[in-house]
């Protein structure tokens, strides 16, 4: 067991949120890309606020990977993440969404229409 493993389960989810289980913004999935913005931080921030700036200065990670490389629990990492949004610190970006089967009545219109081209 690591250090970081130890330490971390010292502290309960609740202190590190303080007290909050809920992010202040609902937009964040297991896949949101979580990025840096470059602004510095205007005041003292908790260890786990420092560790995840941290491992986002080298690139766009996942809520599920910052999870993972921070031994938190996703929904604590979410309320921390929020917290950095909000505080301007941090960027995120939702994922793409799937895109749609066309209309087969559609498809089928157009296959008809370039047949008659010939």
């Amino acid at each position: 067991m690591t250090a970081r493993r130890r330490d971390s389960a010292l502290v309960r989810p609740y202190v590190v949120t303080d007290g909050r289980a809920v992010p202040s913004r609902n937009t964040l999935d297991l896949v949101t890309l979580v990025r840096v913005t470059g602004s510095s931080p205007t005041g003292l921030l908790s260890p786990e606020k420092q560790a995840l700036l941290e491992l986002c200065r080298g690139g766009a990670l996942s809520v599920a990977e910052i999870s993972a490389h921070l031994v938190l629990p996703v929904g604590i990492c979410k309320v921390l993440i929020a917290d950095l949004v909000d505080e301007g610190l941090l960027a995120t970006r939702s994922p793409i969404p799937r895109a749609e089967r066309p209309d087969r009545d559609l498809v089928e219109e157009v296959l008809r229409g370039l047949r008659a081209l010939r």
